[in-house]
């Protein structure tokens, strides 16, 4: 083929193609982009309308705070709430109705019921065996004393064992029921005897030669701590280790009952049972302190002890010595708290509820601290009564008047 015949051939190519409609080509790229306008015009409203709802919540936060948001730090405060008194050692305080009154306190109901009194008729315990045990009495029968389990039904029973005397009294410790509530642990003679609430065993673990006095159980129901002036033992009354002796001594304290698991107050320091059997200084606790009074009590964020004060310049006396419950937090997140024993009314107390009893003077040693009921209320005992101190609300409760002499609680007092 020659060039000059290429031309021609071209024409005739392009004279059989269809002629292009450019009128529908424009339409279509007109839609086209109308529609992208339109996308862009809806993506620009919503944009428009986020940032107006992100600005009135912010708005709204900034008028508001930011509780409605995030969780509150502290838990909040109960509707009976009732202020401190003032503050000791840099410790908030609280000061406690006065004895009289505690007649014409609201009530925690327990199993104790009302008033707390020997029973008429009593079970045997291998008849009548309780799960949990709410509190232990003793009844003096001859030189001997008998003791008399309260279960959370409020129903008694009396274990098959006689009891010696420990130090010329009642061998009952303020921490013989086992944290568990199955288990009662008592002094004596050359040996610690417990009683199984559960099954009504009895057993008996050799001590040496001493005079013991107080016994403080470890948190796994396994091991105690029997003590007595300038001595203690820990006594493995479960399972213990592979190779663990039944019988380990370990630091002793001339206050018996300043021996405690898992915590003991002290003057100056709040410490901290090692498994070495000895305890180390957990923080220090500066308050004007003469003496403490009974055991050190326990709960998953705080110890509660019992102390005599010299005078307190914030809460005056004049009939009576100052006394005070030191509850002492284990948790940063909690402030520790304090309870002082006020003075009594003059006469009868009164309140638009009634007369209370006649009042009457705390002396030192009427009063100490029985436990904890549960992680807020710590259990106080005053001369025939037990309080139950709400460290929450700072409010104090009557639990039961008591008609009888000793007394150790355990945790069948909650439901």
């Amino acid at each position: 083929m020659r060039r000059e015949d290429v031309p021609p051939l071209l024409v005739q190519a392009a004279d059989r193609l269809p002629e292009p409609d450019l009128a529908d080509a424009a339409w279509a790229a007109g839609l086209k982009v109308r529609r992208r306008r339109r996308r862009i015009a809806v993506v620009s409203v919503i944009a428009v309308f986020v940032v107006l709802l992100i600005i009135s919540i912010s708005i709204e936060v900034g008028s508001r705070g930011n509780a409605d948001i995030t969780p509150p730090n502290k838990p909040p405060t109960p509707r009976d709430y009732l202020a401190p008194a003032g503050k000791i050692a840099g410790i908030d305080f609280w000061v406690a109705p006065p004895p009289g009154s505690e007649r014409l306190l609201d009530r925690l109901e327990t199993p104790l019921g009302d008033r707390l009194e020997l029973p008429g008729k009593v079970r045997p315990l291998a008849k009548h065996k309780l799960d949990r045990v709410a509190a232990v009495v003793l009844v003096k029968n001859g030189d001997a004393y008998e003791p008399l389990l309260l279960g959370r039904d409020s129903s008694w029973s009396q274990a098959a064992v006689q009891l010696a005397p420990v130090d010329g009294g009642s061998p009952l410790s303020s921490g013989a029921v086992s944290p568990d509530g199955k288990v009662v642990a008592f002094p004596q003679p050359g040996k610690l005897v417990t009683v199984d609430a559960s099954t009504a065993e009895i057993s008996q673990y050799p001590l040496p030669a001493g005079d013991f006095r107080s016994v403080s159980w470890l948190e796994d129901d396994q091991r105690i701590l029997v003590s007595g002036p300038g001595v203690a033992y820990r006594v493995l009354v479960g399972e213990g280790g592979d190779g663990e002796p039944p019988l380990v001594r370990i630091e002793g304290s001339d206050d018996p009952e300043a021996v405690t698991s898992p915590f003991r107050i002290e003057t100056g320091h709040l410490m901290r049972y090692l498994v070495t059997g000895q305890w180390t200084e957990e923080g220090p606790l500066t308050l004007p302190v003469r003496t403490w009074v009974g055991q050190t009590f326990s709960s998953g964020s705080g110890v509660a002890r019992l102390f005599v004060a010299e005078k307190l310049p914030e809460v005056p006396t004049m009939r009576s010595q100052p006394q005070g419950v030191a509850a002492v937090s284990t948790l940063s997140m909690r402030h520790s708290r304090l309870l002082i024993l006020g003075e009594p009314f003059t006469g009868s107390a009164q309140t638009p509820a009634g007369a209370g009893d006649p009042s009457y003077v705390r002396e030192p040693g009427c009063c100490a601290v029985l436990g904890w009921y549960d992680q807020q209320n710590v259990l106080v005992q005053v001369r025939g009564w037990v309080l139950a101190w709400d460290l929450d609300s700072g409010q104090v409760r009557r639990v039961t008047e008591l008609a009888v002499g000793e007394l150790a609680l355990g945790p069948g007092l909650r439901p």
